[in-house]
C-alpha cells in the first residue's frame, strides 16, 4: 500500500497523515464483517475543490476514504487509486477513517485565514456510511462547524443522519445548513444490486420525512438515474411521487454518470447482471463520463413536470440568520460568509 507517498517521512512535504499514525483493524461483528479500517490521523481536513470541478461549492470535508454502501456506480472509486488500494472490492471494504477529523477541523475553522466558506460533506463518499455508527466522527464536526457558526451541507444515503439530528437543530439556528438525502429510485430489485450496502429507498425517504418533521428543511437528490434500468416514465413518476409524500423541499435528478475506475466496474456489473444492455451503455457514452445532453434534458425536463404535478417547489431559503457568538475556545466568529447550495 502506497501509506509511504502520504505520510510525513524525512524529505516529505504535503504529506495527507503522519508517518506513524496508520493503525489497520478488522472488526468481527457482523455488521463490519469483510471490513478492514486503516485508521490514520490526517495532517488536514478542509479541502479546496479543483476548479475544473462542476461542483457549486469550493470547500468540502470528507472523514472517510472508501465506502461500504458498494455503490457499484460510485465516482468516487478512483480515489482508492491513489493509495495503492483496489478501486472495486477495496473501495467497498477498505475503509480510510481519519480518526482526528472533528480536532482538526476545529483548528482549521479557528485560522486567521479561514473566511467562513460554505463547506459541503458527503460529496465524495458518504459521511453517515455504516463506519460512522462505530467511529462517530459526525457529532465532532458539527458541533466545530456549529460553534463557529459556519454554514454547511449534508448529502447521505445513510439513515445515521437521524442520530444528530438534535445537533443539526442546533447549529440551523446559528447558520445555515443544507441537508439532502438522495435517492434515484424506488424500485427494490434495483436498489439490491446497485447499492446493496444502502439503508432502502423507503427507509431513506423515512428519514427525509424525520428531519422536515422536527423542523430541518430536506431536499432530495435523485441521483442517480440509471439509463434503461430506473428511467422509464413510471419509474420516474413513482420515484417523484415518494420523494413528494416524503414531505421534501426540493427533488433534483442527476443522469448516471460513469468517471475512470467507476466505469470498469460498473460495466463488469452490467454485463454480469444486464448483458443485452452493455452494447447500449458504449453507444450512449461514447463521448465520456456523461450521458449526452438531450438525454440529461429529457430527464430533468420530466422530473420537474412531475415535481411540479405533486407539488415540489424549489428549495425555499431560510432568512438570513446573525450569527451566535462563539464559545470561548472557538475564537472569533467568521465575518458574513456566503451560503452557497449543496445543489
Amino acid at each position: 500500500m502506497r501509506w509511504d507517498n502520504l505520510t510525513d517521512g524525512p524529505a516529505r512535504t504535503g504529506a495527507l497523515f503522519g508517518a506513524d499514525a496508520v493503525v489497520t483493524r478488522t472488526v468481527d461483528t457482523p455488521e463490519f464483517r469483510g471490513i478492514t479500517f486503516h485508521e490514520v490521523r490526517a495532517r488536514s481536513i478542509v479541502n479546496r475543490v479543483p476548479g475544473a470541478s462542476r461542483m457549486p461549492f469550493e470547500w468540502t470535508v470528507n472523514p472517510y476514504r472508501g465506502c461500504s454502501h458498494a455503490c457499484v456506480y460510485c465516482f468516487a472509486r478512483k480515489t482508492h487509486g491513489y493509495l495503492d488500494l483496489d478501486t472495486g472490492l477495496g473501495f467497498d471494504t477498505q475503509i480510510v477513517v481519519k480518526t482526528n477529523a472533528p480536532e482538526l477541523l476545529r483548528r482549521e475553522l479557528g485560522s486567521p485565514r479561514w473566511t467562513g466558506a460554505h463547506i459541503a460533506m458527503g460529496t465524495n463518499v458518504d459521511c453517515y456510511q455504516r463506519a460512522e455508527g462505530r467511529y462517530r466522527l459526525m457529532p465532532g464536526i458539527i458541533e466545530a462547524l456549529r460553534d463557529r457558526a459556519n454554514p454547511f451541507s449534508v448529502l447521505t444515503k445513510g439513515t445515521l443522519i437521524l442520530r444528530d439530528l438534535p445537533l443539526l437543530r442546533e447549529a440551523a439556528s446559528v447558520t445555515e445548513v443544507g441537508i439532502s438525502v438522495s435517492v434515484g429510485f424506488t424500485d427494490t430489485a434495483l436498489w439490491r444490486t446497485v447499492e446493496p450496502g444502502t439503508p432502502s429507498p423507503a427507509a431513506r425517504l423515512a428519514a427525509v420525512r424525520a428531519l422536515t418533521d422536527a423542523g430541518i428543511e430536506c431536499g432530495v437528490l435523485m441521483a442517480p438515474v440509471i439509463p434503461f434500468l430506473g428511467d422509464s416514465p413510471e419509474q420516474l413518476r413513482g420515484t417523484v411521487r415518494a420523494v413528494a409524500e416524503s414531505g421534501a423541499v426540493s427533488v433534483t435528478p442527476l443522469v448516471l454518470h460513469l468517471r475512470p475506475g467507476a466505469r470498469e466496474w460498473y460495466t463488469a456489473w452490467l454485463g454480469r447482471h444486464h448483458p443485452h444492455l452493455v452494447p447500449r451503455y458504449e453507444r450512449m457514452y461514447a463521448g465520456g463520463a456523461y450521458a449526452p445532453t438531450w438525454y440529461q434534458r429529457r430527464i430533468t425536463r420530466q422530473v420537474h413536470e412531475l415535481a411540479a404535478e405533486f407539488g415540489i417547489g424549489p428549495a425555499r431559503r431560510a432568512a438570513p440568520r446573525a450569527a451566535a457568538a462563539p464559545g470561548p475556545t472557538a475564537g472569533p466568529a467568521p465575518a458574513a460568509p456566503t451560503q452557497l447550495s449543496l445543489l
